[in-house]
């Protein structure tokens, strides 16, 4: 991993293991690669993510339970851009992550690609996704 660059999403709700599990659960070739959990010495709560390292699609992610809890969240402003095979991914990830989340763009064509949307999950991330 020395030299990657990868993605780091920090969590201050607890929720980092949930969102790891969903994100894993949508897309192909996705695992998760090893977890640290705070123990009893804290700070952060006992059982929570310390650090998690997890693959979407082979993309290598990175994540924490913060316990310290920060002015900031997750903004629109990044997010993960998704290339779709084919309607029924596009459709099936749209559907998924958009679930108690927030559509920031229906899907729809806006001439820069055939189908195009733009969401926000249940847990802040976004998700740009596009069929060509």
């Amino acid at each position: 991993m020395k030299g990657q660059i990868a993605t780091f999403l920090t969590f201050q709700k607890e929720d980092a293991e949930q969102a790891m599990n969903f994100y894993i659960s949508l897309f192909d070739n996705s695992k998760i690669e090893n977890v640290k959990r705070w123990g009893k010495e804290g700070p952060g709560k006992e059982g929570t993510i310390m650090h998690a390292t997890f693959y979407l699609n082979e993309k290598v992610f990175m994540c924490s339970d913060s316990p310290a809890i920060h002015d900031w969240d997750f903004t629109p402003a990044v997010s993960n851009y998704v290339e779709c095979d084919d309607e029924s991914e596009i459709e099936r990830l749209f559907t998924k992550l958009s679930e108690n989340g927030k559509i920031m763009m229906p899907l729809n064509n806006y001439g820069f690609s055939q189908k195009f949307g733009f969401v926000e999950d249940k847990f802040g991330i976004s998700w740009q996704l596009n069929l060509q």
